[in-house]
């Protein structure tokens, strides 16, 4: 179990100061606490918390379920919404504001620690294949690229295919930038002498 920074949003002073108590007993800090909305956004585009526990029915212009849309779509921080009802409005909300749980209230530390350690893991494993597909789009994109390069060469200068290749990797190394970049210039110069 690791050490975590939370926000804890709730208009309820003592529930927030409850889940509090349960979270630092296990090792967690509060960072923040907040009672509505929007000063929720701040707090966590401030503390850069690694979750939030909120409220779905704040107080204000802004809900728990607007906070964590926006949370989400920002790429904040993971959030558990907390609610007193278990509608299935409220489940099919909590979906599409893509929390990472939904805790009915009143919570327990049985409930609350178990949500609280699936939603962090969870995150950073959703960040990872985020950034991962990132990665493997960007090497097909510059693939792609280096292909087209390729076959300039090969059609305007006469050249095999792995002597186009060594080509654009020579002066990628003489040059010291990317075989990417050296593609690119091969693929304008090209487009500039048509």
């Amino acid at each position: 179990m690791g050490e975590y920074r939370v926000i804890l949003v709730d208009a309820d002073n003592v529930w927030r100061k409850n889940v509090k108590a349960m979270l630092t007993k296990y090792g967690h800090w509060v960072v923040g606490e907040a009672g509505d909305g929007l000063s929720a956004i701040k707090l966590v585009r401030s503390r850069e918390p690694d979750l939030l526990i909120i409220d779905a029915a704040l107080p204000g212009g802004m809900d728990g379920m607007q906070v964590a849309k926006i949370v989400h779509e920002d790429k904040l921080a993971p959030v558990i919404i907390t609610s007193t009802s278990d509608e299935q409005v409220i489940l099919e909300q909590a979906k599409e504001a893509r929390v990472s749980a939904l805790l009915i209230k009143p919570l327990g530390e049985m409930s609350l620690l178990p949500a609280v350690e699936l939603a962090i893991a969870n995150y950073h494993e959703i960040a990872a294949l985020e950034e991962k597909i990132k990665d493997l789009q960007e090497t097909l994109e510059t693939r792609k690229i280096v292909e087209r390069a390729k076959g300039i060469l090969m059609e305007t200068q006469g050249l095999t295919e792995a002597e186009a290749f060594k080509r654009i990797q020579r002066q990628s190394m003489n040059k010291r930038v990317s075989i990417r970049l050296v593609a690119e210039a091969v693929i304008m110069a090209h487009s500039l002498n048509k």
